[in-house]
């Protein structure tokens, strides 16, 4: 019988090893696997390479983790922002390397992963410090650079909902990079909402196959808040949460 699932997020994360390079879903706070993250952290792991389209939002979730210092390396399009500090500290005091990539680059670069295409050629960041060093080739009169693919040992990812064979579905813009990262891992590790019975996701609604997949772990339905203020949720049954509820 195919169970993807695991008890919880520590077994989840279980044998990550030093040196690995984790592809983590998210864009931004949305879609970011922070309990997976948080699970990370704990268990020690050090000189990772992070790849996410940004470098962490205040403490918490990824900034968490480059807080701990055990970081050596971070791959992303969008590194600083207003409530990047803890990214701005590493950086200018020599604490972390970063690699820039383009988004669409960045994005590419891992489909490419998953997709077994071995580089492409792409028109973004020719002309740039980006570019320099590589290989470039006109075609049909346009410049281009050559790009190669990001693979993985691990993707840690997050799905509003998965069956124990790991199909997924996403919420909204939370879904962003999951279909692609889980794609360009030796292990894809995902925190969902919740597991359904099998039967109960609808196939055309299925956006990462379970194929992809070797984790779940589902870590609860979380509040919907804006602006620091709740305002709706619901509980793994489906039911309306309340503000008191989640406190």
């Amino acid at each position: 019988m195919i169970d993807k699932t695991v008890p919880d997020v520590v077994s989840a994360v279980a044998g990550i090893p030093n040196g690995a390079t984790v592809l983590i879903g998210g864009f931004g706070r949305a879609g970011q696997p922070v309990e997976l993250i948080d699970a990370l952290i704990a268990s020690g792991a050090d000189d990772l390479t992070i790849v996410n389209n940004n470098a962490g939002n205040g403490d918490v979730g990824l900034a968490a983790l480059l807080a701990t210092g055990r970081v050596r390396k971070i791959v992303c399009s969008f590194p600083r922002q207003h409530d990047s500090w803890v990214f701005d500290d590493l950086y200018r005091s020599g604490r972390i390397e970063l690699e820039l990539v383009p988004q669409g680059n960045l994005a590419e670069r891992i489909r490419a992963a998953g997709a077994g295409i071995g580089a492409f050629f792409s028109p973004t960041g020719v002309g740039t410090v980006l570019a320099e060093g590589r290989e470039h080739r006109v075609i049909d009169g346009r410049e281009y650079v050559l790009e190669y693919p990001i693979r993985a040992d691990v993707a840690l990812i997050s799905a509003l909902r998965a069956d124990r064979w790991g199909n997924l579905v996403y919420r909204e813009t939370a879904r962003n990079f999951g279909p692609i990262m889980a794609t360009a891992a030796r292990t894809t590790i995902v925190q969902v909402d919740e597991v359904v019975p099998l039967g109960q996701i609808d196939p055309e609604t299925i956006a990462t196959p379970g194929i992809f997949v070797d984790r779940v772990v589902a870590v609860g339905a979380r509040p919907w808040v804006k602006d620091g203020t709740f305002v709706g949720g619901v509980d793994l049954e489906g039911r309306p949460l309340h503000a008191e509820e989640t406190r």
